[in-house]
């Protein structure tokens, strides 16, 4: 073959390799590039139906706006006639909120023909002054999805009485800012608030005259986020009974926008929905509050009544949600819920607290151990006292957090830094017999520093009139010995019940209903001040029980018995 030839034959080859390459990478790509292509790309002209808002509202806010009085997140800003959009904001808590436009169900409950044409104003005036997207606030990817659902829910409120030039920019905007949450909730990693930004894309899919093709499309984004972020037990990664509530808020009036559109609810949603709402019944206490475990903090009771009052009431309660961490124990009217599990991945750990092995215990109805809460948003300079193991009802070593927290960066983590290193072996045991159920909990939390594993077993009684509790620290492993360092066994009590003390180890609480119960230790017990942080009205002023030790005694014995009930370790 002459070297002509054979050079030739090269640059086929060459040239055939090229063209396989290319193939391949073209084959690789070919679902990213279909994917990079937003489903509201086109034109969406008008909305066919509103979904049910079923949040609480307070129509006398309405009031307030239309004076220019914007109170938000714990901050009031007097506008003065000029627009609360290009106001410098009190707080950054304060314009998500703003941005986020779930006032309009408040302007909704007033319902006046000023009140209407207000809303309609404010939108027009967001649409002019914030309509492209930015780096502010408003454009963030949660600020996002709570201002499309809040404008689908609230759109008869807003185009009652509009013109068509404001039709027509309203649907536009709804169009941009859907076509750019798309494209930012489908970037690459875990990232938290895209289950949210899936729900919004979805209420504007089926809503609006979208074409079929696009709105499947859609559902099946909802579909893999339901997937990727609601449990097997019904709880959400993040562990917070907090987004499990607002979920719910949102995917109850959604489901119900599917028959419209004259396909069925997917699978999925629904089987979601139902592992969801047995979920939320564990974390709630007779009086209609919710547990305050990892960044949960004050719930309106009527809406929480008004969630499980849209679903099927024949949901039962869930007992034992192992991939979410909590166990919930009853006796006849005494409820009991304990946190069991570890900290929640990276990225959904924002509002996690250091409360492992935590608990909270009611009776008909009456709180009497609390954990301290999450501080309402906007109120966050208390926020990492309050992720603080030491603000929960649970032993502590040396002041030391069960995890350990990100530094708070005010850009990156306005409300808090993740979660980088916490338990990383949490298990649980529940046995039950005629007479009581327990639970026998660890963690490996302390390990590592001091050497030792906490273990906790709680006992309580099936006529719900005792609670036993032994708190142990074991040696982690039998090569190392255990640092004594001062340990705090800390029970927070709930503001209503009043504190009497009557031997240094016997100390009688008294609920608001007259019913006493006596606590009783076999160390003395001291009486100190806590703080409620999860408060509307702000942080309230609670008592804690306190039984402190070190970390060589090993075990505490304690009891909480309702007065008749039988003697406690003592």
């Amino acid at each position: 073959m002459t070297s002509e030839r054979r050079g030739s034959v090269g640059r086929m080859a060459k040239f055939a390799l090229r063209r396989a390459a290319v193939k391949a990478v073209s084959s690789v790509i070919a679902p990213f590039r279909w994917l990079s292509l937003s489903p509201f790309g086109g034109r969406i002209e008008r909305i066919l139906i509103a979904p049910q808002d079923l949040r609480t509202s307070d129509p006398t806010a309405a009031g307030d706006i239309y004076s220019g009085y914007f109170a938000f997140a714990g901050k009031i800003l007097a506008t003065e006639g000029q627009s609360p959009f290009i106001a410098f904001p009190p707080s950054r808590a304060w314009a998500e909120t703003l941005n986020g436009f779930g006032w309009l169900r408040d302007i909704r409950a007033a319902d006046t023909a000023l009140s209407r044409a207000n809303a309609r104003t404010l939108v027009d005036d967001w649409i002019k002054t914030n309509g492209r997207p930015n780096n502010s606030e408003a454009w963030t990817q949660s600020v996002i999805s709570r201002r499309l659902i809040s404008w689908i829910s609230h759109s008869p409120v807003i185009l009652d009485g509009a013109d068509r030039a404001f039709y027509r920019r309203f649907m536009m905007s709804i169009r941009r800012q859907a076509a750019y949450l798309w494209k930012k909730s489908k970037k690459f990693g875990a990232q938290a608030g895209r289950l949210e930004a899936a729900i919004a894309l979805t209420a504007v899919a089926l809503c609006t005259n979208l074409g079929m093709g696009r709105k499947r499309r859609v559902v099946k984004h909802l579909i893999k986020q339901l997937q990727k972020e609601i449990l097997s037990d019904g709880g959400h990664i993040s562990r917070n009974p907090q987004v499990l509530i607002e979920l719910l808020a949102d995917l109850l009036p959604l489901k119900h926008c599917f028959p419209i559109n004259e396909f069925p609810p997917p699978p999925e949603l629904l089987n979601a929905i139902d592992r969801m709402m047995p979920m939320l019944r564990l974390f709630r206490h007779d009086d209609g509050t919710v547990a305050l475990f990892n960044g949960m903090s004050t719930t309106p009771p009527d809406t929480i009544a008004t969630l499980l009052a849209y679903q099927d009431a024949r949901a039962g309660t869930a007992e034992t949600a192992g991939p979410s961490g909590y166990r919930r124990l009853h006796g006849e009217d005494t409820i009991l819920i304990i946190d069991v599990g570890g900290p929640p991945p990276e990225a959904f750990s924002l509002s996690a607290h250091a409360g492992c092995l935590s608990f909270e215990l009611s009776d008909r109805g009456e709180k009497i151990i609390s954990n301290c809460g999450s501080p309402p948003e906007g109120r966050d300079t208390h926020r990492a006292l309050a992720r603080a193991t030491a603000a929960h009802s649970t032993l502590v070593i040396d002041d030391t957090l069960t995890c350990h927290f990100a530094p708070v960066d005010d850009d990156r983590w306005p409300a808090g830094g993740p979660v980088l290193e916490g338990p990383r072996i949490v298990t649980a045991l529940r046995e039950s017999d005629e007479a009581s159920e327990k639970i026998t909990a660890s963690h490996d939390a302390y390990a590592r520093e001091f050497g030792v594993i906490h273990r906790r077993s709680l006992t309580l009684g099936r006529d719900g009139g005792w609670l036993i509790g032994e708190d142990n620290l074991e040696r982690a492993s039998k090569r190392r010995s255990i640092n004594k360092r001062p340990i705090a066994l800390r029970f927070h009590l709930h503001p209503s019940i009043r504190v009497s003390v009557q031997e240094p180890e016997i100390i009688k609480l008294e609920l608001p209903s007259g019913m006493l119960w006596t606590f009783s230790c076999e160390k003395p017990v001291s009486v100190e001040e806590s703080i409620l942080f999860a408060s509307q009205d702000g942080m309230r002023r609670m008592t804690q029980l306190v039984i402190t030790d070190t970390t060589e005694s090993g075990r505490i014995k304690w009891s909480l018995v309702r007065e008749g009930g039988p003697v406690g370790v003592r």
